[in-house]
């Protein structure tokens, strides 16, 4: 069991959490303490010992269930005993009592295949995976191979050699039966074999590397499932973000060498700076007003963009947010009342604003300018965040040069490719030349990098 114990320590690091070999140890312990016979309280033991950290209990939920799962459930098909069957078949007791003492000779696998004992053929199974290290299982090309593996160890060929045997005994009018039930038994063991392989390639697959494929997919490119599956990406990649932000400002944070109060502190030394006074800094938060397209075209980003900025917004003073298409309106307050995943759905199910409107870009930044300019300010950052496809309408630039003129600055994150700005109602060019930076964000990974660069 140590085994086991110390190589799912090493599935769990390769899903990011960090864990040292006295943890490792001490989830030995406690496991031998608690016992395998209660599922619960073994589970309780090692997530008490392996996990540390708040967000990693999912991780270790998932990979415990790939992991520990209990054989029995992956053994399916077999019907019940090959036994009964014949007995049903109007066999006499000499035959049937021939077949018994023959099936007492021969290995325990066999009994239970031909018993119907799905519990002793987990039990063999388990015994069989101790043997056996599944650490080189990392494809699922190698299912195959290792449920080959799996099934020599736990003396499936003996088995099979046995059972054969056991069919001679037979009399002929219950041989094609006993032959159908022999071939489904064996059939069933192999599937079985081929689930705990697969099983185990499952839980060695990090997580890590489902989240690298998604990070580099075009946001504008995702189905349904994939942008589900992206929300619990963004959330991670926005928190190791605001770890990395929150150590840089933390670093920061002393101001500049104050050098007559260093003098003044060390005038015992003889004016040895030996301590040093540093000028307190103010703490700046700035303000974010986010303002997001939410047409059909740009939905998907719009909603993976918001919740990495609502994510984040623990490093800001404040945070509103505007969604729009022809008009704009205001999404702040629903982020007050209910939390993230709820909020976005709300945002960008128009209740708000009419979706079904043609996309007007200049009509909702004049609508925004009439509105809303008095809000910004010197410490406010701007995000706008669209296409700029604004279907042939008046662009109405002018009012991001006001914006710009008022704020601290204005940032545009466009999802497409830049050479496609200026094509067919594209006023990319045109916005661009208002903003202080304008970036082509169509993957996480884009999101990730402009967000470390601009993001204080």
């Amino acid at each position: 069991m140590d085994e086991r114990i110390e190589d799912f320590a090493g599935l769990l690091r390769q899903n990011g959490l960090r864990l040292s070999p006295a943890e490792v140890s001490d989830a030995a312990r406690a496991a031998l303490l608690v016992g395998l016979e209660d599922r619960d309280s073994f589970r309780g033991a090692l997530r008490a010992t392996l996990v540390k950290r708040g967000q990693d209990a999912a991780v270790f939920d998932r990979l415990f269930e790939l992991y520990f799962m209990g054989a029995k459930d992956l053994v399916e098909g077999l019907q019940g005993s090959l036994l009964d069957a014949l007995e049903a078949e109007k066999l006499n007791e000499n035959e049937l009592e021939q077949i018994a003492q023959q099936l007492a000779q021969m290995s325990a696998m066999t009994q239970a295949l031909v018993h119907g004992r799905t519990d002793q053929l987990a039990r063999i199974l388990r015994q069989a995976m101790l043997s056996i290290d599944f650490r080189g299982l990392q494809s699922p090309l190698q299912k195959g191979f290792y449920a080959r593996r799996l099934l020599h160890a736990a003396g499936a060929g003996k088995a099979e050699a046995e059972l054969q045997q056991l069919l001679r005994l037979v009399p002929p009018d219950a041989v094609e039966m006993a032959s159908k039930r022999v071939s489904q038994t064996l059939k069933a063991l192999e599937e079985a074999a081929r689930r705990v392989a697969e099983r185990e390639q499952k839980a060695r697959d990090p997580e890590q590397k489902a989240e690298q494929s998604l990070m580099h997919r075009s946001l504008a490119s995702l189905t349904p499932d994939e942008v589900q599956k992206m929300r619990t990406v963004v959330r991670r990649l926005a928190e190791r973000l605001k770890t990395r932000l929150s150590r840089r400002r933390k670093v920061r944070r002393r101001g500049k060498l104050s050098v007559r109060r260093t003098l003044r502190k060390n005038l015992s030394t003889g004016g040895e700076p030996y301590r040093l006074v540093f000028r307190a800094r103010r703490p700046e938060r700035p303000e974010i007003i986010v303002l997001c397209d939410v047409s059909d075209s740009v939905r998907n980003v719009s909603r993976l963009m918001l919740q990495f900025v609502y994510t984040l917004q623990e490093l800001y003073a404040r945070v509103r947010s505007f969604v729009f298409v022809s008009d704009i309106g205001e999404v702040t307050h629903l982020f007050k009342k209910t939390d993230i995943s709820a909020a976005i759905d709300l945002a960008t199910a128009g209740k708000v604003i009419n979706l079904a409107a043609n996309s007007n870009y200049g009509h909702a930044l004049k609508l925004f300018h009439s509105t809303w300019l008095g809000s910004i300010t010197r410490r406010t950052t701007v995000i706008v965040i669209g296409d700029g496809r604004t279907n042939y309408n008046p662009p109405n630039a002018w009012v991001l040069g006001e914006i710009k003129r008022k704020c601290r600055r204005l940032v545009w994150l466009c999802p497409e490719e830049q050479h496609s700005w200026g094509f067919g109602d594209s006023e990319m060019p045109l916005y661009a030349r208002y903003c202080h930076r304008v970036e082509s964000v169509r993957s996480l990974d884009d999101l990730a990098r402009v967000a470390a660069e601009l993001m204080p």
